[in-house]
């Protein structure tokens, strides 16, 4: 996850009006959530990443680079665990492909191009057809002044994920959305949802945190088009790992510093 400075008008008023955090330890709390899951990368990082089909979890392109070597990591590396509480998940998947937005560039200057082109999308080896995890749908990006709400983990809230039910849509600036909710490094990937008549849809995937006007505010990437390409690129048969440069260092299990993109600031 990134952290970069922006130019936004914003208000606090605007920012008071957001929900606190709410873990969701119980099963009753986490009921209608199941579909988030982490995804532990190579056993040192993780990101946040969301079912939203039965064999396909969205999340965000830099948590599948090296920030070492700033290259692609093998995705055979990344497990997805649906719904992931204490130590269990509803399910836990390995990655058989995965594909990044053919613009992001990961060792780019970070700015609105880069954070805009940050999706990912990853195909199950096998789908998850359980009753209980429920694939959420997507939807068109809100307007500024709309109310969302984020389902995420973080550094220190690793083990239930949160959910911020009421943040706001502040802005949207050269494709990006920008937004109060509430974000912290293995939030990447998060899904940011509008919730319509009881509805949850995702319009959004957390990229980065930033500064406005001293404020802590999170950035989303767009789906919509994007996300078609991502989806015609699978059914193209794209997304096999290729090996990285034989100078590229390989997360391995068990390293005890991380080495994805995935939880720390970019210098």
């Amino acid at each position: 996850m990134a952290l970069f400075l922006m130019a936004v008008a914003i208000s606090s008023p605007v920012l008071a009006q957001d929900g606190a955090l709410k873990r969701l330890d119980s099963g009753v709390d986490a009921a209608a959530w199941e579909a988030v899951g982490r995804l532990d990368i190579g056993g040192t990082g993780f990101c946040t990443g969301t079912l939203i089909a039965p064999r396909l979890v969205l999340t965000a392109a830099h948590c599948l680079f090296d920030s070492s070597t700033r290259e692609r990591i093998d995705h055979g590396e990344v497990t997805f665990l649906a719904g992931w509480r204490n130590g269990r998940a509803g399910a836990y998947r390995k990655i058989r492909r995965a594909v990044v937005h053919p613009d992001y560039v990961f060792d780019g200057q970070v700015s609105s191009e880069r954070v805009r082109n940050d999706l990912a999308l990853l195909e199950l080896e096998r789908p998850i057809q359980n009753t209980t995890i429920q694939p959420f749908g997507t939807t068109a990006r809100p307007r500024a002044g709309d109310s969302v709400g984020v389902v995420s983990y973080a550094r220190d809230r690793s083990e239930a994920p949160s959910l911020q039910e009421v943040c706001t849509v502040l802005a949207q600036q050269e494709g990006v959305l920008v937004t109060s909710c509430s974000v912290d490094f293995g939030s990447s990937g998060a899904p940011i949802f509008s919730i319509e008549n009881g509805v949850a849809q995702i319009v959004s995937v957390v990229s980065a945190k930033a500064e406005v006007n001293g404020d802590a505010v999170s950035l989303g990437t767009a789906l919509g088009a994007p996300l078609a390409l991502l989806q015609a690129e699978l059914v193209a048969g794209k997304g096999v790992f290729l090996e990285a440069s034989p100078t590229s260092r390989r997360i391995i299990v068990g390293q005890t510093t991380n080495q994805t993109g995935a939880k720390f600031v970019r210098p």
